[in-house]
C-alpha cells in the first residue's frame, strides 16, 4: 500500500501543527475497525482525526467526509469515550519512519485526577489495530482484540502490559551513513533487484517510494545489483539521503497521481517523478490521503452494492429463465392438440365401426390426402361416444392451456427482458447514486425491500435523476439515461417532440436523446448518437449493433408499464459500432436539467 512511513511521516508533521493542544470533544465509530474523533483547537476549529485499523485500508488522516454512526456505540468506542473525551492532544509522535503513531492525551481519570492515555494507531495491513494504553503503558483495550491463540508473540487484551508489534529487522534511514548503506547493499544476492533491497532493508519505504528512489538514479526499477557499479550504488545513495534529509526537516513535496479518467492512482510525501505525462494533484498530505481514501472506499462500497443488486437480479432471472422453459415446454405440448380432435371426429365417422369395450380401433385418416390407417387408443370402460367426447375434452383443454401458457409465456419473457435491461444498469453504474435509483426501482417494483430509514429521519424521495451529457464533434447536445429511472425521467419528461430519440433495437439499454431543436441532425451527430446508443446498451462489446431511432413524439409509455419501457412508431435503423474512446472524448463534465 503506499501508506508508507514517509507518508506517516508527513502526516504525523501536519498534524504535530494542527491538533497539539487540541481538545477531543467526541469520538464515533462509525465502523467496526474505524475511529472518529471531534478534536477542537480555536486557531482551527473543529477537525475529524480518522484512525482506521482495517486490513486495506489502515491509515490515520484528518478528513473533511463523515460516516453513519450505529445507533449504540461498540465497546471500544465506549472506552475511548470514557478516557479520552475532554482531554487535550499533548503529543503525536512517531518512532523513525515505522507506520506506528503514538497520540499522547493529558486526560482524567474517574476521580477527576490528571492522567496520561497513549492511544497507538498501528497501521501494519492486515495486524492493524487501535490500541488504548494508560500511562504504566498497560492496555485499556484494543479496537481488535486477541490472545496468544492467535499471536505468539502478545496478547491485545484489557490488563495485558503493551508490546509493540515484532520488529522488522530493517534499518532507520534517517540515521543511516553512506558506509553502511554500501554495506548493506553489498552483503545481498547480486541477483536481487536493487528497488526489493531497498524497500525491504530500510524502514519507511514502500515499493512505490522505493521505486521511485531508483527512477531518480535512471535505473530501471528491475535493475540487479550485479548491474550496479560504484557510481549507480552511490547516485541511489544521494537520491535516497536527499529524500531522508527533507523527512528529517519536515520539508515534504505531497503528491497524489491521478489515472486518466482523472481518479486517484498513486499518492507519496515526495513528488513522484516516474509517472510522466500523468495529472498530479499537490496539497497537504492528509487532504491528499484523505481523498485517495474516500474515492478508494466509494469504490469498494459501490462494488459491494453493485454485486448485491446483481445477485438480487441474476436470481430473479435464473427464477425467469425455468419459468419460461416449462411454459414453452406446455405450449410444445399443448401444440399436439389437433391430434386430440381429429381422433374425435374419426371416432365419431366410425361410431358404428367400434365396440364399447375395444382398446383401440384403426381407423382411415380421411384429412390425409391417402387416408392412411392410424390407430387411435380407446378407454375400453367407455362408449365410443364417451371416447370421442374424451378426446374433444381433452382438445379444448390443450387449446385453452395454450392460449394461457402463451400469454404466460409473453409476460415472462417480457420481465427477463427488463431484467437484463436492469442487469446492464446495474454492470454501468459509476456512483452509489445510480445503485440507489435502481435499488429503488427495484423496491417500487416488490423484487427486493428498502431498509427503514433511521429514527428520527424521515423518508424521502431520491433526488431527480440527471442523464449523462454528450456534445457531438458538431456541438450539439446528447443525452444520455443510465437506469431505467434515469430513462423514464429522460424520455417522459426532459426531452421535447422534436427531439431524436434513439434505442438499440430489441436489446436492452440506454435512452439517448438528441436535443435536434426540430432541426435535421447531420450525419455525424446521429452516427455518434447510435454509438453512444450501442455502447451504453447490452450489446456494447459487439459489432454492427442496430439502433432505432425516431422523433420523441412518436415514443409513448404505455399505462402499467414497468420502468424504461416505451413502444415507437416511424423509426428508421442504424448499424454502428459502440465506441469507448468516443464516449469518453464527447462526455461533459456537468449535467442537463
Amino acid at each position: 500500500m503506499p501508506y508508507d512511513g514517509l507518508v506517516l511521516a508527513a502526516v504525523k508533521n501536519e498534524l504535530t501543527q494542527l491538533l497539539t493542544g487540541g481538545r477531543i470533544e467526541k469520538i464515533y465509530q462509525p465502523a467496526r475497525e474505524e475511529i472518529h474523533m471531534i478534536i477542537h483547537r480555536q486557531q482551527q476549529g473543529r477537525l475529524r482525526l480518522l484512525l482506521n485499523a482495517s486490513a486495506g485500508l489502515a491509515r490515520v488522516h484528518l478528513t473533511s467526509g463523515t460516516r453513519e454512526n450505529p445507533a449504540a456505540a461498540p465497546l471500544f468506542c465506549m472506552v475511548l469515550r470514557k478516557h479520552l473525551e475532554g482531554g487535550r492532544i499533548n503529543s503525536i509522535d512517531q518512532q523513525g519512519l515505522e507506520r506506528i503513531l503514538v497520540i499522547t492525551v493529558d486526560a482524567r481519570d474517574e476521580l477527576g485526577r490528571p492522567s496520561s492515555k497513549k492511544l497507538v494507531c498501528e497501521i501494519m495491513g492486515r495486524h492493524s489495530n487501535i490500541i488504548l494504553l494508560d500511562s504504566e503503558n498497560t492496555i485499556l483495550d484494543g479496537i481488535r482484540r486477541y490472545t496468544h491463540a492467535v499471536s505468539r508473540h502478545r496478547e491485545v487484551l484489557p490488563g495485558r502490559p503493551y508490546i509493540a508489534p515484532p520488529p522488522q529487522n530493517k534499518l532507520n534511514p534517517l540515521e543511516l551513513d553512506e558506509e553502511e548503506f554500501f554495506r548493506v547493499l553489498l552483503s545481498r544476492p547480486l541477483n536481487k533487484n536493487i528497488t526489493d533491497i531497498i524497500q525491504k532493508d530500510f524502514e519507511g519505504l514502500s515499493p512505490l517510494m522505493a521505486g521511485e528512489i531508483v527512477y531518480r538514479s535512471g535505473l530501471s526499477l528491475n535493475t540487479p545489483l550485479e548491474l550496479c557499479g560504484e557510481y549507480e550504488l552511490r547516485t541511489v545513495w544521494l537520491n535516497l539521503r536527499k529524500i531522508m534529509k527533507d523527512t528529517g526537516a519536515g520539508q515534504f513535496r505531497p503528491t497524489l497521481v491521478l489515472d486518466p479518467k482523472k481518479l486517484p492512482l498513486e499518492f507519496a510525501a515526495f513528488e513522484l517523478t516516474r509517472f510522466t505525462g500523468f495529472e498530479t494533484l499537490p496539497g497537504g498530505m492528509n487532504s491528499l490521503v484523505d481523498h485517495y481514501y474516500c474515492r478508494k472506499q466509494e469504490e469498494e462500497i459501490l462494488e459491494r452494492e453493485k454485486q448485491s443488486l446483481l445477485a438480487t437480479v441474476r436470481k430473479e432471472m435464473s427464477r425467469l429463465g425455468k419459468k419460461l422453459a416449462l411454459q414453452l415446454e406446455s405450449i410444445d405440448e399443448a401444440g399436439e392438440r389437433e391430434q386430440f380432435r381429429i381422433a374425435g371426429d374419426l371416432i365419431t365417422a366410425n361410431i358404428y365401426r367400434i365396440n364399447k369395450g375395444d382398446r383401440e380401433a384403426v381407423l382411415e385418416d380421411f384429412y390425409q390426402p391417402e387416408c392412411p390407417a392410424v390407430a387411435i387408443a380407446l378407454d375400453p370402460r367407455l362408449s365410443p361416444s364417451e371416447n370421442a367426447q374424451q378426446y374433444f375434452k381433452k382438445y379444448n383443454k390443450a387449446k385453452s392451456t395454450l392460449a394461457a401458457a402463451r400469454y404466460q409465456a409473453g409476460l415472462s419473457a417480457s420481465e427477463l427482458h427488463y431484467f437484463s435491461g436492469v442487469e446492464n444498469a446495474i454492470i454501468m453504474a459509476e456512483t452509489t447514486g445510480e445503485t440507489a435509483q435502481i435499488r429503488q426501482e427495484l423496491a417500487s417494483q416488490d423484487y427486493l425491500k428498502l431498509p427503514p430509514p433511521p429514527r428520527g429521519k424521515k423518508s424521502k424521495e431520491r433526488d431527480i435523476p440527471h442523464p449523462l451529457v454528450f456534445v457531438s464533434s458538431s456541438g450539439i447536445t446528447i443525452l444520455v439515461g443510465k437506469n431505467n429511472r434515469q430513462n423514464d425521467h429522460l424520455t417522459m419528461k426532459m426531452a421535447r417532440d422534436d427531439d431524436i430519440w434513439l434505442h438499440t433495437k430489441d436489446i436492452p439499454g440506454s435512452h439517448v436523446i438528441i436535443r435536434a431543436s426540430g432541426q435535421e441532425p447531420e450525419e455525424t451527430t446521429l452516427t455518434e448518437a447510435a454509438s453512444l446508443a450501442a455502447y451504453f446498451s447490452k450489446a456494447r462489446e459487439s459489432g454492427r449493433v442496430p439502433v432505432d431511432y425516431t422523433l420523441r413524439k412518436y415514443v409513448s409509455k404505455p399505462g402499467g408499464a414497468k420502468p424504461g419501457y416505451v413502444i415507437y412508431t416511424n423509426q428508421k435503423t442504424l448499424f454502428v459500432d459502440p465506441r469507448q474512446d468516443l464516449a469518453e472524448s464527447l462526455r461533459q463534465s456537468g449535467s442537463e436539467n
